[in-house]
């Protein structure tokens, strides 16, 4: 009898397993959409140097490559930067509000970098302080008849239903695509105000001796979008210029000589990772490729920056990191892996609500999952629909000149919703607290066609399931 038993209690134990087998499977093969647009194969080119978009302004020593981001933590003080080629010359800023004729002055500095045998410009920074929300100002830069006027619009005031729309795009690089996702994001009649950049600027590193000419080109061909409203960067694997065969061994050079953030503001101790306040939404950039395992510094500063949000004064919790944790393409498939272990965890308890990354030169959404019960002895280690988590978002696919990623896992796993090989740009409209709209645009439509979309609820406000089974 007692054998009978053992008998029965091993065959239920095997059924039992084999069922696990197959609901396992199921969820890694229910998959979500893949797009059936398939985009014509094209080699994806640079520009030439002597395309229009790097056309350099008239005049000696003319500002170029003008830039702005913001430059506080609450979205009253902006940074200008800008690149004077023959001498140093002025790094003072002139200012004033549309409705007012009192014109301000701000005093900046100015830098240089040697890189291999590139010497740069005179790369100027100038942080601009104490200005109103919600307000259009005019600057100048330069002297004389090299004067350059540009213009920005402050956000309104940090409050909870405060609506405002993000651009989001990431990989741009400085090919003909690359011009077309920049045209689209321009033409979008949703109107962008601040751009969300998940990382890869100017892919200099892809030419010999990571040719920083290329740095300059890229900052010239985005000035008609930057100079006039704030990106907010992300460090990606294309910024980190770390070259020991030619004798450079300091990462991130020439991006931190060329782009200012305002990473003190928020306690951080590098420029590669910081917080900032935008309207309704709070924005964490991480770097992916710092140290962030336990006891560095930058897990120290997001161990203490997340219980920081104040969710009733800023609803939208949104980070931005450029390698991305939940990726079903072949390519860069994992490389995010070990920082999702790392903080994963984190953005479901405090309830992240997107998080954006670059990498893959695709676009991808993902179901809000987690995978966070893993303990080496468990097995569980499949991600799981989880509606305190993130939606995760892909947008590496801005144009550049290594082109597209197009292979992707099969089958399509169940925490992929939508995945598509196009280059393109997205659009994240909030509207208060509780709601905002996402967009995602494919190049080869007209600039206003959404090839995907969705309704995001805030997961503090609103934390309900989105997804069309639930609507």
């Amino acid at each position: 009898m007692g054998s009978f038993s053992s008998s029965v209690a091993a065959f239920a134990v095997i059924v039992l397993g084999l069922l696990a087998l197959v609901l396992n499977s199921a969820m890694l093969c229910n998959g979500g959409k893949t797009s059936i647009y398939v985009r014509k194969v094209e080699k994806t080119v640079d520009m030439p140097l002597h395309s229009d978009v790097f056309r350099l302004p008239s005049g000696y020593n003319a500002p170029q490559q003008v830039h702005i981001t913001q430059g506080d933590h609450v979205g009253k003080a902006v940074i200008v930067s800008w690149v004077t080629e023959d001498e140093p010359g002025s790094s003072t800023v002139l200012y004033w509000s549309a409705n007012s004729k009192q014109k301000k002055k701000a005093e900046g500095k100015v830098n240089t970098y040697k890189f291999y045998n590139y010497t740069s410009g005179y790369i100027h920074h100038c942080t601009i302080k104490n200005l109103e929300y919600n307000t259009k100002y005019y600057y100048v830069v330069g002297v004389g008849h090299t004067r350059r006027k540009f213009w920005f619009t402050t956000p309104p005031e940090v409050g909870p239903d405060v609506p405002y729309t993000f651009g989001v795009i990431g990989d741009l690089g400085q090919s003909f695509d690359s011009n077309s996702t920049l045209i689209h994001y321009e033409q979008n009649p949703q109107k962008g105000q601040t751009v969300l950049y998940v990382g890869d600027l100017s892919y200099a590193d892809n030419y010999p001796n990571h040719d920083n000419v290329r740095w300059d080109t890229w900052a010239r061909f985005v000035e008609r979008s930057v100079a006039y409203q704030p990106w907010i960067w992300t460090a990606g694997n294309h910024e980190i210029d770390f070259v020991p065969e030619i004798g450079e061994t300091k990462p991130f050079k020439p991006y931190t000589h060329r782009y200012h953030v305002p990473y003190q503001a928020s306690k951080s101790t590098s420029p590669l990772w910081y917080s900032i306040k935008r309207a309704s939404a709070y924005i964490i950039v991480l770097s992916s490729y710092s140290a962030y395992g336990k006891y560095t510094p930058q897990y120290h500063w997001l161990e203490h920056e997340l219980p920081k949000v104040n969710r009733s004064e800023t609803p939208w919790l949104i980070v931005l990191t450029h390698t991305p944790w939940y990726n079903s393409y072949n390519y860069h498939y994992m490389e995010g892996e070990t920082m999702r272990v790392m903080y994963e965890p984190w953005f479901v308890k405090y309830k992240v609500d997107v998080v954006f990354a670059g990498h893959v030169h695709a676009y991808e959404r993902s179901e809000r999952v987690s995978n966070i019960e893993y303990n080496v002895v468990n097995g569980i280690c499949t991600p799981v629909k989880d509606q305190s988590a993130p939606v995760y978002i892909t947008i590496g696919d801005g144009g550049n000149i290594e082109g597209l990623a197009t292979k992707m896992t099969e089958p399509q796993p169940a925490y992929s919703a939508y995945r598509e090989a196009s280059f393109g740009h997205a659009i994240f409209d909030i509207k208060n607290r509780t709601h905002a709209y996402y967009s995602w645009h494919r190049n080869h439509d007209g600039s206003a066609v959404e090839a995907d979309s969705m309704w995001f609820f805030n997961r503090f406000w609103h934390p309900v399931d989105e997804s069309p089974t639930y609507q």
